[in-house]
């Protein structure tokens, strides 16, 4: 049976069959990373790790340090530096595993490490890190520290002295800076943005097709993250007033190197630079770690 004509079912001409319609591609959503619970679980890792190492060594009899009226002494120094470098070493073995699973991306990239930039402006960034040194080296020579810092104690053999040398140096830049401006920076300002986000159809379109974090957010981020950096060294400095601002500003100087390259490499290079100007004085003033009365002096 045909349809008579005019019953308002005919297709007209100009459009194309329905197979030949091509609908275009909803775009896919922004994946923001590190996200604040990537860094949670990165620094909760190696909280968790760092803990139970301690407890296994206090099992065993071997605390490498003793708390006594609230101060902290380190009873064995190489103990608690192999502590410490198993600690950071160990979760960055586990973060280089796990964490492209979940982002579908190297860890490196994850991170913005950016070798490649960090080696280009390779003398800049030395050069930074040496100048910051120097500032401290001043802030330093105008305050009176206790007779005793907690540092001091890694002090006391040659041995030791070499290996927090190297550990300063070379690892504890690698990770603090992949924790601090890799994971919590950008972290951060992450949830800033959320937080902050107009509850409009506008601000839900931005949040779902941008991850550019903005200049606000980057300045929060800035400043906590700093500050957290200057309470993990705290009980270094013996909790003086003078250098936790010292180490708060370098902190902010070392996130600037890190937006302004965009490479965490570039950051853990001033950082190590800085480290190492001041394990330099050290050494120079002892004739390498052969007189380390003088430190004392």
């Amino acid at each position: 049976m045909s349809l008579p004509p005019g019953n308002g079912l005919e297709i007209p001409a100009d459009i194309p069959p329905l197979e030949n319609q091509v609908s275009e591609p909803t775009p896919e959503r922004v994946r923001r990373i590190p996200n604040l619970g990537h860094a949670l679980l990165f620094v909760g890792f190696a909280a968790i790790l760092f803990l139970l190492l301690q407890l296994a060594l206090l099992m065993l009899g071997m605390s490498p340090v003793k708390q006594s009226g609230g101060a902290v002494t380190v009873q064995h120094p190489m103990l608690q530096i192999g502590l410490l470098a198993t600690t950071y070493l160990v979760t960055l073995a586990a973060a280089w595993l796990f964490y492209p699973l979940m982002w579908r991306a190297s860890f490196l990239d994850g991170v913005r490490w950016h070798w490649a930039t960090a080696r280009a402006q390779a003398p800049r960034l030395l050069a930074l890190g040496l100048a910051l040194g120097v500032m401290m080296q001043i802030v330093t020579y105008f305050i009176t520290p206790p007779k005793s810092l907690p540092i001091d104690q890694f002090f006391l053999t040659a041995r030791t002295a070499w290996l927090i040398t190297l550990f300063g140096t070379f690892v504890a830049p690698v990770f603090e800076e992949i924790c601090f401006r890799g994971f919590l920076l950008p972290a951060f300002a992450t949830a800033y943005d959320w937080l902050t986000l107009p509850r409009t159809g506008e601000g839900r379109e931005r949040w779902q097709t941008t991850a550019t974090l903005t200049p606000d957010s980057l300045i929060f981020s800035a400043v906590l993250t700093s500050l957290l950096f200057a309470l993990i060294h705290a009980q270094q400095v013996a909790h003086m007033g003078v250098a936790l601002l010292a180490l708060f500003s370098i902190s902010l100087v070392l996130t600037f190197v890190r937006v302004k390259t965009e490479s965490v490499a570039a950051s853990a290079m001033v950082h190590a630079a800085y480290n190492g100007f001041i394990f330099i004085t050290a050494i120079a003033a002892t004739g390498g770690y052969r007189h380390l009365e003088k430190m004392t002096q």
